[in-house]
């Protein structure tokens, strides 16, 4: 297996992607925007992924036809990485009202890079079959997606269960991951080549928690 890492090519996404790019974009929109972007990757994620259950439904037709539902009684978690996954949540959480939300957050020193976890509220052991959703927005050095995914795994969490939201993939990034989670499916809007100096993400949105809650 390899890391699979899915671009999803529609016009809403590419739109929504734009205005999240764009420095002139208030905190408002950018934070809607990015919660519409967690929605449109949501169902693309769960496309293939949610289990569902065969049923029959009685049209007004007075007809019996073969149907289909989401599988509720399957264990679901989404794991928003804060603070900017909690835009993300925003528009995934409508579409999956029965998961069970874990939030972790972490904080990359700009010295550093490295990231420092502040709040774990992740359980002690996951479900077995437990589906797990990451919201990580933006994927630079890897770093925190790395510790969130050891984390996960270490708490019981099957690595072919675990996928991942982002708005935007680094390559250094994904080169970093890949060896160490081949198992993983990654959703996000576009793949940016590079990092500058400081490792955030060119061309980029610049620090998308700031931009989404209008602080700095």
């Amino acid at each position: 297996m390899q890391l699979r890492v899915h671009v999803p090519a529609h016009p809403f996404i590419g739109q929504l992607l734009t205005i999240c790019r764009d420095c002139n974009t208030p905190a408002p929109i950018f934070r809607s925007a990015v919660a519409d972007l967690g929605r449109w990757l949501t169902y693309e994620c769960c496309r293939d992924w949610l289990p569902v259950v065969e049923t029959q439904v009685e049209t007004p037709l007075e007809v019996v036809a073969d149907a289909k539902l989401i599988d509720h009684t399957q264990p679901l978690a989404v794991v928003p990485v804060l603070r900017a996954g909690l835009a993300l949540l925003e528009g995934a959480l409508p579409l999956l009202p029965m998961a069970r939300v874990y939030h972790i957050g972490l904080k990359r020193d700009e010295e550093t890079l490295v990231a420092h976890c502040y709040l774990n509220k992740l359980p002690q052991k996951f479900e077995p079959g437990v589906r797990v959703l990451v919201l990580e927005p933006m994927l630079a050095t890897g770093g925190t997606l790395l510790q969130v995914l050891k984390e996960l795994y270490r708490r019981g969490a099957d690595p072919q269960l675990v996928r991942v939201i982002s708005v935007l993939a680094a390559a250094p990034a994904l080169q970093k991951i890949a060896p160490l989670n081949p198992e993983l499916a990654i959703y996000c809007a576009m793949i940016d080549e590079f990092l500058d100096d400081r490792a955030f993400i060119v061309p980029g949105l610049g620090d998308a928690g700031d931009r989404a809650f209008g602080t700095d």
